[in-house]
């Protein structure tokens, strides 16, 4: 299996979501073995760069996006990217690439079968998050990547962080700071994204996967719905009262809304922030790929097919763990009610010579996505201390001005310019 670097997208045809995100690269496997023994042949990985490397090929930042993120690291942790901040281009070279089944560029249901021309739709085989480290692995090689300095991520982002050094050779990656994660998805998990699945199902434009894969063709009411749910599993109940309260929302959004159903009276501020957020989502990502991210997270066990299930002292995970570079700096998010505080207590516990870090915010899981300053205090910290021989060299790098929002929505964050 091998990575050839390309210029442009390879599914030009369908770029209807990959076009969203800006300057974009893109990679093709010729084939990719998956972890279910499926191959994917002519597989497309689309990803983003910031900085260069150096002439070790050694300086290299992973960073691993979240369910429905995306490969631009600048639009959903804009605020942690650039001089002085998390991840500083003129030290490191930033990789981040999209996930397979991912409507961002990548092989996903909405790109070409190669056997048919046609977009996968339903039949586009299971994905893992180890088949993603594989997939990104060979990206790594084809631009001379010798070996990572530090992997982070966060939510399913941190779920690929700790496979990364358990998928690849001994030594590859030198550190992981994986955030508001867990070792294994959990039950709470799996049946919130059970919840979401069943809105998509349910709506007769679903058709069993089977529907023209573009915004206004897809299952709209079902996948707004799901992602409303989502929303709830991310923010928390003080979050939500401290910001909306018993408060009306603006006559404008009340007036838009074109995915609520119909006799739905929104009354009160909450309801339109989800009526926001779901439509929002509709127009940005493709239901057959919700469900595929659903299914890799709850597919999620770092020791599965590697260690015994089923010991509750934790000796499995300990083996499987124990493999792990030494140091972690595992994030928590003290009000997250989707991955707890305790399941990250777990990692570390695990994890050879980890320390464990519970960022203080009131929104939830969503924290990783809104706590930059206590974010990039850790993590910046983490790395100069783990990795000073890279501050000691300076590359210059310009900064474009696409890269940056300056003001603008963001596309896969959680900072909204939505206003009461």
């Amino acid at each position: 299996m091998t990575a050839v670097l390309l210029e442009n997208n390879p599914n030009p045809a369908r770029t209807v979501y990959a076009d969203l995100i800006r300057h974009q690269r893109f990679a093709i496997i010729d084939c990719l073995q998956l972890e279910s023994g499926e191959t994917l042949v002519q597989c497309p990985v689309a990803y983003k760069t910031w900085g260069r490397l150096n002439d070790a090929a050694d300086n290299v930042l992973v960073v691993c996006h979240a369910l429905t993120g995306s490969s631009d690291v600048a639009d959903w942790w804009e605020l942690l990217l650039g001089p002085g901040r998390a991840f500083e281009p003129q030290h490191f070279f930033i990789f981040c690439a999209n996930v397979l089944g991912s409507p961002y560029g990548s092989a996903s249901p909405v790109t070409a079968d190669p056997r048919t021309g046609r977009p996968y739709g339903p039949g586009f085989p299971q994905t893992t998050v180890r088949d993603d480290v594989h997939a990104h692995k060979l990206v790594l090689d084809a631009l001379g990547v010798t070996s990572v300095a530090a992997v982070v991520g966060g939510s399913m982002g941190g779920m690929t962080t700790l496979e990364w050094p358990l998928c690849t050779p001994p030594g590859y990656v030198r550190h992981i700071v994986p955030i508001a994660t867990a070792a294994d998805h959990s039950a709470w998990g799996i049946s919130w994204a059970e919840t979401q699945r069943q809105c998509i199902y349910s709506d007769h434009r679903f058709n069993e996967g089977h529907y023209d894969p573009i915004p206004g063709g897809q299952p709209a009411a079902g996948l707004a719905a799901a992602r409303m749910i989502a929303m709830l599993t991310y923010r928390s109940c003080v979050s939500f009262d401290s910001r909306f309260g018993r408060k009306a929302p603006s006559l404008g959004l009340r007036q838009k809304s074109s995915v609520q159903k119909k006799g739905t009276d929104v009354a009160f501020s909450a309801q339109g922030y989800l009526h926001y957020q779901g439509e929002k989502f509709v127009g940005r990502f493709d239901a057959n790929c919700y469900l595929h991210l659903m299914n890799k997270m709850d597919g999620h066990d770092v020791s599965a097919g590697r260690a015994a299930a089923g010991n509750d002292d934790g000796t499995a995970l300990g083996r499987v763990l124990g493999c792990v570079p030494p140091g972690a700096l595992v994030i928590g998010i003290a009000t997250d009610a989707l991955f707890l505080p305790s399941q990250q207590e777990r990692l570390a516990a695990h994890l050879p010579g980890a320390t464990l870090e519970i960022v203080d915010s009131p929104d939830g899981h969503d924290g990783f996505l809104l706590e930059f300053d206590q974010l990039n205090n850790l993590i910046r910290q983490k790395l100069r201390s783990s990795v000073p021989e890279f501050y000691t060299v300076f590359h210059a790098v310009e900064t474009r001005k696409a890269d940056a929002a300056g003001g603008v929505e963001s596309l896969t964050g959680e900072v909204e310019q939505w206003r009461l």
